[in-house]
């Protein structure tokens, strides 16, 4: 009876070890399991991994080299031929190089740019580009631009502001050396006409960057010959009706003495043409006239007799915008006025270059 209760007891005693064994044998498995978490905190790194690569691809379209940009694109207005071809060629550069475009007329009013460049801001645009309606006032709404990391492009026209930080680059004519063109090419056509020689100023939008530079360049010019004199001086606004209104009131108080009229534009000359016809003076016989831009009608004018010549301001540098954009997100550093390369064309050039002429 002692050796089964021995025998049963070791029989107890080895099924207990057994079971033992089994449980050590769970708990390992258990503990082979433990990766299987290890696993999921992977797999929750990787989508981790996917969201900053998403964000960063947000980045990368927000201002990385080589993405789709979104780009911002204030312009003065369509006061003229040649703004509405300056903002067709900026619009179609930028879409034909694969960019979003958000564009904004500011119609000649500097409210309506700052309201646009901050709204710009607050979509979170990759660039801005604007073309300033006047050159202070900007200072602000640039410097809010900088602070967001927007850089700002600037087309056209310039800025008069002491931190040049606030642009990248500026693209467009050199106004004085059009204003100087304007001025030598009368010096050279009236070189042999005694003086006194009696000019009317139609000038640009006040305190815009061609107003002031064409006018500038101009009078440093015939400034060296004491025959030339300007007599009036007024804004047309760089529109047509404006140019014909004032130019009216000059031929009202002077219409006589007039030798020579200089427009900032040629839509202004355009509008004065008008007037000086209605008059009853012939233009460019009786009154010289000079314009600035370089606009079909100004060749069809010359074509027609009616104006003597044209600084060309040469409009279509949307491509050449783009590019410059495309190399400051590149990592390239530009030059901080860069020109637009430009001609000047006579009445007796007009009749040949109209039927090429694109804007």
């Amino acid at each position: 009876m002692k050796k089964f209760l021995t025998r049963k007891g070791i029989l107890v005693l080895l099924l207990s070890f057994i079971l033992f064994l089994a449980a050590c044998g769970s708990t390992e498995e258990t503990t082979k399991e433990e990766p299987a978490a290890e696993d999921n905190t992977e797999q929750t790194d990787e989508g981790n991994e996917e969201a900053i690569t998403e964000g960063e691809t947000e980045e990368e379209g927000s201002g990385e080299a080589g993405d789709k940009l979104v780009i911002g694109f204030s312009q003065v207005g369509a006061e003229s031929e040649w703004r509405t071809a300056n903002t067709k060629s900026i619009q179609d550069a930028i879409k034909e190089a694969g960019h979003e475009l958000k564009f904004s007329d500011g119609q000649q009013k500097q409210e309506n740019q700052i309201k646009a460049i901050r709204s710009f801001i607050t979509q979170k645009v990759d660039a801005i580009v604007f073309s300033p309606v006047v050159e202070t006032g900007f200072e602000t709404v640039m410097q809010e631009a900088k602070d967001a990391g927007i850089p700002i492009f600037l087309a056209d026209r310039a800025v008069d502001a002491e931190d040049d930080s606030l642009w990248v680059t500026f693209l467009g004519s050199d106004f004085v050396e059009e204003g100087r063109k304007a001025g030598q090419w009368l010096i050279d056509e009236m070189a042999d006409q005694e003086g006194p020689i009696n000019i009317v100023e139609l000038q640009g939008t006040v305190g815009s960057a061609p107003a002031i530079d064409r006018k500038e360049g101009f009078e440093e010019i015939i400034g060296s010959d004491d025959k030339f004199e300007i007599i009036k001086s007024q804004t047309g606004d760089f529109t047509r009706a404006k140019g014909k209104e004032v130019m009216e009131a000059f031929l009202k108080s002077d219409g006589e003495n007039i030798d020579v009229l200089y427009a900032h534009n040629d839509d202004m000359a355009i509008g004065a043409i008008q007037a000086i016809e209605e008059y009853g003076l012939k233009p460019a016989e009786d009154i010289t006239i000079i314009g600035v831009d370089a606009v079909k009608g100004a060749f069809e004018a010359m074509a027609d007799g009616k104006m003597n010549v044209t600084i060309e301001c040469n409009p279509l540098f949307g491509p050449q915008l783009v590019d410059l954009i495309e190399q400051h997100f590149a990592g390239v550093e530009l030059e901080k006025r860069i020109a637009v390369e430009e001609s000047m064309y006579t009445m007796d050039q007009a009749a040949e270059l109209l039927p090429t002429r694109e804007y």
